[in-house]
């Protein structure tokens, strides 16, 4: 049966209850990454150890999560999505109160590396459920739910990182989202259905081939590629930009996450319910755009006023997570339903690693200057530019060989749709 009519269908606060399980498993992973960003002063400090040693630090849950998410497309499929989810997410929260109990800089990076080979993993199986429960035709909308996790993240992340770890030290962060994964833990295992979706006769070396070499697979891979690369290579050096070019203090920095987080979390559901009411190529295409105007704007700002810099980055994450609500759906519903789990593993090992790719673009382009001006910000706002026109464009070649995946709703019977899903590259 094909990916965009096989879901398993609950009632409508079944959904909304799942939903918002699975967000917050979300926030928890993305808010792990934020809370780091904090503490690489106390943390070079305390173990002793260099910038580049603290950028290991960083990079290693990354690293880590695209490995174990490639891995995970040989065998997540073999098992039904809540057991895998919260075996998963148990050891990405003993994972995370291990970094909490890091005596030492190298036990710190065994246990970012742990964090990050389950919370990779745990995260594909979310965006795996998402398309499990969720008909097509609401998945923009579902989707710009469990992506709201970003902005709440952003609005929380960086200040309480900084409140936890200026009151009680480096390893207060990290025993308070240790406490928040035991919470949703125990609330997943009561929230989230149990979906029969493990394959009986599952065979890993001919599964990963069929996943990584169907035509429609691959062309929703590199969508989600460069969807990925378009902020990736600027969002790195976009606070030490707002400091070093804008002429902004570090402490102003909270208040400008806070106010871009809270403008996103308002559009997103917005959003999203675009997303289920409109093609979602052509949604894709007008957030683009408006992307592109705000990227070169704010890649290219001088010295300017807190205001101006609340303006620009509300605008940014608005647009640079808006486009995910539309992107993602239709990647998810390029897949069947018995790949999905293997495919989202692979998809989030691939977005990982694009993420270090772009990362590193970053720092081949952008200098520091004498005075402490960021040089190359701005030519790599234009990369940013050449990325984001890349994904409308790989999102056109994958919706002129699968259509179905760009429709707010299907129009055609099962073995239509079917025939579209299987349509030749």
């Amino acid at each position: 049966m094909s990916a965009h009519v096989h879901h398993h269908e609950q009632t409508k606060r079944r959904e909304r209850i799942t939903l918002l399980a699975l967000a917050a498993v979300q926030f928890t992973h993305i808010l792990d990454f934020m809370i780091m960003m904090p503490l690489g002063g106390q943390l070079m400090r305390v173990f002793q150890i260099s910038p580049a040693q603290f950028t290991h630090l960083v990079a290693s849950y990354g690293l880590a999560a695209a490995v174990s998410g490639f891995a995970g497309g040989f065998v997540l499929d073999r098992f039904d999505r809540k057991r895998a989810l919260l075996i998963l997410y148990a050891g990405f929260g003993l994972a995370t109160l291990a970094c909490g109990f890091a005596p030492n800089h190298h036990a710190l990076l065994a246990a970012r590396l742990a964090a990050g080979a389950f919370g990779g993993l745990s995260g594909s199986m979310v965006t795996a459920m998402v398309g499990d429960i969720i008909p097509p035709a609401r998945r923009g909308r579902a989707m710009s739910t469990v992506m709201a996790a970003f902005p709440v993240a952003s609005v929380l992340g960086i200040p309480a990182g900084l409140l936890l770890a200026g009151k009680f030290g480096w390893h207060a962060p990290f025993f308070m989202l240790a406490a928040c994964a035991g919470v949703n833990l125990l609330i997943a295992s009561f929230a989230l259905p149990h979906l029969r979706t493990a394959l009986q006769s599952h065979h890993p070396l001919r599964q990963m081939r069929e996943i990584v070499t169907h035509g429609i697979h691959l062309r929703a891979f590199a969508l989600s590629a460069v969807l990925i690369m378009a902020g990736g290579c600027v969002i790195p050096f976009l606070a030490p930009s707002l400091s070093a070019n804008l002429g902004l203090a570090e402490s102003d920095l909270p208040k400008i996450y806070a106010v871009g987080g809270v403008a996103t979390f308002i559009s997103m559901p917005l959003i999203g319910r675009l997303s289920d009411r409109m093609d979602r190529l052509r949604l894709l295409t007008i957030l683009t755009v408006f992307g592109m105007i705000v990227v070169v704007v704010l890649t290219h700002l001088g010295p300017s006023s807190l205001i101006v810099a609340c303006t620009v980055m509300a605008l940014f994450m608005m647009t640079m997570s808006g486009r995910f609500a539309p992107a993602m759906a239709m990647i998810s519903n390029s897949v069947e339903a018995r790949y999905r789990g293997g495919f989202m593993s692979v998809n989030s090992a691939l977005q990982q690693a694009a993420s270090g790719v772009a990362n590193m673009l970053a720092g081949v382009v952008v200098t520091l200057a004498p005075d402490g001006h960021l040089l190359g910000y701005p030519t790599l706002g234009y990369v940013s530019v050449g990325f984001f026109a890349l994904t409308v464009i790989l999102a056109a070649r994958l919706r002129a060989v699968a259509p179905h995946v760009a429709k707010s709703a299907p129009k055609t019977t099962g073995p239509e749709l079917s025939a579209a899903a299987e349509a030749p590259v």
